[in-house]
């Protein structure tokens, strides 16, 4: 298969789809890759390392999107990008469609078949492509947040950890999840007083028995999440439910009770978010405030640590990338229902039941998509 990897479009997007060793595995698979001049140029892969590798480079995206059979991307596709598709294409990539109407009308229109990384599943219900970078935006939750809350960002002033004789930030973590969990352990390290909520007994069991007494696990009510998110100097929103929007756990009245400075920290953003006061931001300009509350809500956090996250994310979909080129999308599908619970659009229909259901539009049965 004639697999695409086209140079990200998104604003102070730097990761890319497939690393030179990447490409190195699907052509020794027996296939062809095509990559994006400069697509790695920003964390310091160059065009000659994917030529060793075995790609050819394409000067342009177009040419990418012409040639290739499969695009393996890592944010949504860009309007321009979606122009670009055509019927009987595969997109492997991340998509977050639940909050994302036009994005999904587009796919819907271009006749591709797209399989999204958020909802390939595992056989511990996990979400094995989604874990890398949650995994990261859960590190730089905190990282940013303790940004955020210095004086000249609109925050609190206040240091995470204290010093002696001064109190630690109080920090809110909404949902015991990957997200949850790595943010809870950055902030712990940092010393700050630290409560992740969650609505899982076993979670919280869990994160009890990893962390012990120094965190806080509370089960998540509304009394709950209203007492711990007024309370609190730095909120990370860690909620997700696959596929579907985040639930608003956070209203735009609880905002204007918080404390003036306080700094909410959405990982959920890509999902819609879980605060009713969120709305997506970018890199470039990546907070805003309301009621004195500082609000991070940038869609592709990783982005930031573009290496990282690419190395990180490579590992995890490698793997599928080569399933689909070897056997064809419907061969890798039924071969692996995992892979299959990714499948998001196919010849102009929803596929995936959240999906559907948060937008309001007619579902493709599975079984129907693979026929």
């Amino acid at each position: 298969m004639r697999i695409g990897v086209p140079k990200e479009t998104k604003t102070h997007e730097y990761r890319v789809g497939m690393t030179p060793s990447g490409v190195r595995e699907a052509v020794h698979h027996g296939n062809q890759v095509i990559v994006e001049s400069g697509a790695a140029h920003a964390i310091g892969l160059e065009d000659d390392d994917y030529t060793s590798a075995g790609a050819t480079i394409a000067e342009t995206a177009e040419s990418v999107f012409e040639e290739a059979e499969l695009i393996v991307k890592v944010k949504e596709p860009q309007p321009h990008e979606i122009s670009m598709l055509r019927k009987g294409q595969l997109l492997f990539t991340y998509l977050h469609l639940a909050p994302d109407p036009d994005q999904t009308r587009g796919l819907m229109e271009s006749g591709c078949t797209a399989i999204a990384y958020e909802t390939v599943t595992d056989n511990n219900g996990g979400l094995p492509l989604l874990l890398p970078m949650s995994i990261v935006a859960g590190r730089m939750a905190i990282q940013v947040g303790a940004h955020c809350l210095e004086i000249e960002q609109g925050g609190r002033g206040q240091l995470l950890g204290g010093v002696p004789g001064v109190p630690a930030a109080k920090v809110t973590v909404l949902g015991g999840g990957v997200v949850g969990t790595n943010a809870a352990r950055m902030a712990m390290g940092l010393e700050a007083s630290v409560t992740v909520l969650d609505n899982s007994p076993r979670k919280l069991y869990d994160l009890d028995l990893q962390f012990g007494p120094t965190l806080n696990t509370i089960f998540a009510t509304i009394d709950s999440v209203e007492e711990y998110v007024l309370g609190a100097d730095l909120v990370v929103g860690a909620v997700l439910v696959a596929g579907a929007e985040a639930p608003k756990l956070v209203t735009a009245e609880m905002v204007g009770r918080m404390k003036r400075g306080a700094v909410l920290v959405d990982v959920s953003i890509d999902q819609g978010g879980c605060f009713e006061t969120s709305r997506p931001t970018t890199h470039a300009d990546p907070t805003y405030i309301i009621d004195g509350v500082v609000h991070y809500c940038v869609t592709n956090m990783p982005g930031a640590m573009a290496r990282t996250s690419t190395y990180a994310l490579n590992n995890s979909t490698l793997p599928f990338i080569l399933d689909l080129a070897d056997k064809g999308y419907r061969g890798a599908l039924q071969d692996d229902p995992h892979l299959a619970n990714g499948l998001n659009v196919h010849a102009g229909k929803v596929v995936h039941p959240a999906v559907a259901e948060a937008l309001g539009f007619d579902q493709m049965n599975l079984e129907e998509a693979l026929a």
